[in-house]
């Protein structure tokens, strides 16, 4: 009864601080979507509807929710995290299965790559946006310094100050970022391919090609859905990069979701309005994460 008890307590410290930092903020969240609550105006927040209001007037309880559909900022900030999240998750699962490929195999040269891969997804996503932005500055960047050490002549492109470019220079940060521990997801799911079926495969007179397409990725495709999933619920929410590189310009052309869900309420003061925009996106990345968690469980009792 007592070893019964003991992993109960032991994992209580787990369960109280995923408490405090999770589910209170969560649940007050919840709580300020329904509410008024501008940080410049008052220091606490105000119904948007009581009983005492009439129940003919319920929709106003709602009314940070239909704000936010009839807000043309908002949609927009969708779309750009769609674009992101759409870019960043194919081409890093693209590039992370090709580096697997190459590494896969032994060798000491590999082995060195290998323990050197991890390191740019080891750095913090505040010193990669950092950098980054440094990188691309048309002035004093890298890009720059290296234009005139070429001796190209005229004024480099300011590719920050252009919505394509500033886009494509988030994403391939997101991406460099990413890509190594997904390559590292997906060399351990090739060490786990039966070398028998790939044996068999050649036998046959299938090709290299032939034996990957029909042999080794149908056997990797779930790790590959499981690197996807992972990879789709932290793009969803990227906020650093966005802040750090670009801050949501130029203009609002590269404001995801979650950076405009940061300026209504850190800029702006609209707490409750901020809230509510939480919430719509905490609801496809608590379906994600759902989907996430199943399938590792269900492959870790096959």
């Amino acid at each position: 009864m007592r070893d019964r008890a003991m992993k109960y307590w032991l994992v209580l410290p787990a369960v109280v601080a995923v408490l405090l930092s999770a589910v209170w903020p969560l649940l007050q969240a919840f709580y300020l979507s329904f509410r008024d609550w501008r940080l410049n105006q008052s220091a606490d927040s105000a119904p948007l509807w009581t009983p005492a209001d009439g129940w003919g007037d319920i929709a106003y309880l709602f009314d940070n929710y239909t704000r936010a559909f009839e807000d043309s900022n908002f949609w927009h900030s969708v779309w750009v995290t769609a674009v992101f999240s759409v870019s960043t998750v194919v081409i890093t699962l693209g590039l992370s299965l090709a580096c697997a490929l190459l590494l896969f195999p032994q060798g000491r040269v590999r082995s060195v790559l290998r323990s050197l891969l991890i390191l740019p997804f080891a750095m913090s996503p505040a010193l990669i946006g950092i950098n980054w932005r440094f990188m691309f500055n048309a002035e004093y960047g890298f890009v720059a310094s290296l234009s005139k050490a070429l001796g190209m002549t005229g004024p480099v492109p300011n590719w920050l100050g252009t919505p394509g470019g500033a886009m494509a220079i988030v994403a391939s940060s997101d991406i460099w970022h990413w890509t190594p521990y997904i390559t590292m997801m997906f060399i351990g799911a090739l060490a786990a391919v039966p070398k028998d079926a790939q044996e068999a495969a050649r036998i046959d007179g299938a090709s290299s090609w032939q034996v990957f397409r029909d042999v080794t990725l149908p056997l990797i495709m779930p790790v590959i859905g499981l690197a996807a999933i992972l990879k789709t619920i932290f793009a969803l929410k990227v906020f650093d990069q966005i802040y750090l590189i670009t801050n949501g310009g130029p203009g609002n052309s590269t404001s995801t979701l979650a950076y405009y869900i940061y300026t209504q309420g850190m800029k702006y003061s609209d707490m409750g309005y901020a809230s509510a925009l939480s919430y719509l996106l905490v609801i496809p990345l608590a379906v994600l994460v759902i989907i996430h968690t199943r399938t590792v469980f269900a492959k870790g009792q096959r």
